[in-house]
């Protein structure tokens, strides 16, 4: 089954390699899309993937690397669009 979502996460998760962290992991589990920094000290994922991979994504965000405090994580269906082939660190 195909699913999308836009993943929100607050807490300490910018300068602590979050963004890669999330692009490794969404990598291992097939997911595209892509993950940035937000102006707002959140940092936002956009990923769809087949299956369980999203689901899969926003347990793993909910932890984080070592030294990330996450505070909050808000996920949001999405309609697939199948635009992205891959997954992406984005810079602001």
């Amino acid at each position: 089954m195909k699913k999308a979502a836009r993943i929100i996460i607050q807490g300490t998760v910018q300068g602590i390699f979050y963004r890669q962290f999330v692009k490794e992991s969404a990598d291992k589990l097939g997911v595209t899309g892509f993950v940035r920094n937000l102006e707002n000290g959140d940092v936002e994922i956009i990923a769809e993937g087949v299956g369980d991979g999203i689901d899969e994504l926003s347990k793993i965000c909910n932890k984080g690397p070592e030294h990330a405090m996450i505070k909050n994580v808000i996920v949001e269906e999405r309609r697939w669009s199948g635009e992205f082939k891959d997954f992406k660190v984005l810079r602001i």
